[in-house]
C-alpha cells in the first residue's frame, strides 16, 4: 500500500495550472502529525501540499511517518531551499522532488515565483552537496513549457537526478477545470522524443519509464486510461483536514482521522462506497500517484511493452488492459 499525504494548502506559488494558492487551508483547521498516528505500515509515503516546506513541524510529520513508510519523498517547489537542507540533515534518507515547469522563463512565468528557478536550482545543488541519495525535480507540462521538456530532461541526466512527467489536469484538487493543451500533438511528439531518450539508456527504470511518457502521450490525446485506478484499495490520500481520500482526483471522503483511526476508516461503509465510485471512475488521469503502483501490479503490460521497444529500437504501439484482456 501506498499513502499521499498533504498536510497543508497554503501555498507560496501561484502556478497557472493550479488554483490551491487561492484557496489556503487555515493552520487552526490542517491536521497535527499525531493524526497519523493510526496509518498503516506502507512500502511509501509522499508529503505534500500546497507547500510543505510552509508547516514548521513538517520534522514531526516526517518522525511519525518514518515508523510507517519504507520510502518517503517529499514533494516541494524548492523555493525555501534553508528549510529543505536543514530538513535533509536531520533525515538523510528521504527523498525530494522538487518542481521545476521549465526553464527559468517558462518556470518563473508558470509558477507566478520570481526567481523560483533559482531557489530550486540551489536547493538540488545543495541536496546533492549533502549526499542525499533520492533527489528528483519534474514538470508539469503545458503548451507553454513543452519546447524545455527535453533540456530539462538532459539537465536531469547530467546531473544524476530523477526526472518526472506530468501533464496539466483537472479537478478539486487543483480548483482548476479549464486546464486544456491546445497543441496535443507538439507535446505528444516531445514526450514521443523523450521516450525513445529513455529506452537508449542502460537503467532498466528509464525504460519502464519511457511506457509511462508514451503514456502520457495516450493521456493528451484524449486517450483511455491504459490500466485500472485502484485508489482507495493500493493507495489513499489525506487531504489536510485529516480526511482520508481514495485521491487527489476524487473528493470523495472515506472517513476522518481526526474522528476514528485509520483502520475504522478503511474497513468502513463509507470506503465501500467510494471505492464502487472509483471503480466506475471515467476521469481517465494519468498521474504517477495512481500509475505507479499499477505499473508495479501489471507488470507485464509495461514489461512487454518495453521488450519489444528495445528489440525494435521504436516506439511500439501502446496497449492497455482493456485491449489485453489475457494480461
Amino acid at each position: 500500500m501506498e499513502a499521499l499525504v498533504a498536510i497543508t494548502y497554503r501555498c507560496n506559488a501561484h502556478c497557472h495550472m493550479c488554483n490551491t494558492w487561492q484557496h489556503p487551508s487555515l493552520p487552526e483547521d490542517e491536521l497535527r502529525p499525531d493524526d497519523l498516528k493510526s496509518l498503516p505500515g506502507v512500502a511509501f509515503a509522499n508529503i505534500t501540499g500546497g507547500e510543505p516546506f510552509l508547516r514548521t513541524d513538517i520534522a514531526e510529520f516526517v518522525e511519525v511517518l518514518q515508523k510507517k513508510a519504507d520510502r518517503i519523498v517529499i514533494s516541494t517547489n524548492g523555493y525555501f531551499t534553508d528549510r529543505v537542507l536543514a530538513l535533509a540533515r536531520d533525515y538523510p534518507n528521504l527523498g525530494f522532488r522538487i518542481s521545476l515547469e521549465g526553464l527559468p522563463a517558462a518556470n518563473d512565468e508558470l509558477r507566478g515565483l520570481k526567481d523560483g528557478f533559482d531557489h530550486g536550482l540551489r536547493t538540488l545543488l545543495g541536496l546533492r552537496a549533502l549526499g542525499v541519495k533520492d533527489i528528483g525535480f519534474g514538470i508539469t507540462l503545458s503548451d507553454r513549457n513543452a519546447d524545455d521538456l527535453l533540456e530539462l530532461y538532459q539537465l536531469a541526466d547530467a546531473m544524476g537526478f530523477e526526472f518526472a512527467t506530468a501533464a496539466v489536469h483537472n479537478n478539486f484538487y487543483f480548483h482548476k477545470f479549464d486546464n486544456v493543451i491546445e497543441d496535443q500533438e507538439h507535446v505528444a511528439e516531445n514526450l514521443e522524443e523523450l521516450a525513445r531518450l529513455l529506452l537508449r539508456t542502460k537503467r532498466p527504470k528509464n525504460w519502464f519509464r519511457a511506457w509511462f511518457n508514451v503514456g502520457l502521450v495516450n493521456y493528451v490525446r484524449g486517450g483511455k486510461r491504459l490500466l485500472p485506478c485502484e485508489m482507495g484499495s493500493d493507495v489513499f490520500f489525506v487531504d489536510p483536514f485529516g480526511t482520508v481520500k481514495p485521491c487527489n482526483a476524487m473528493d470523495a471522503s472515506m472517513g476522518s482521522l481526526k474522528e476514528k483511526s485509520f483502520d475504522e476508516i478503511w474497513h468502513s461503509r463509507e470506503a465501500s462506497d467510494v471505492r464502487a465510485r472509483v471503480c466506475s471512475c471515467d476521469t481517465n488521469c494519468w498521474m504517477i500517484g495512481s500509475v505507479s503502483p499499477a505499473m508495479k501490479k501489471y507488470v507485464k503490460v509495461p514489461a512487454m511493452w518495453v521488450l519489444k521497444a528495445k528489440l525494435t529500437g521504436e516506439l511500439p504501439q501502446i496497449k492497455g488492459i482493456h485491449e489485453n484482456p489475457s494480461r
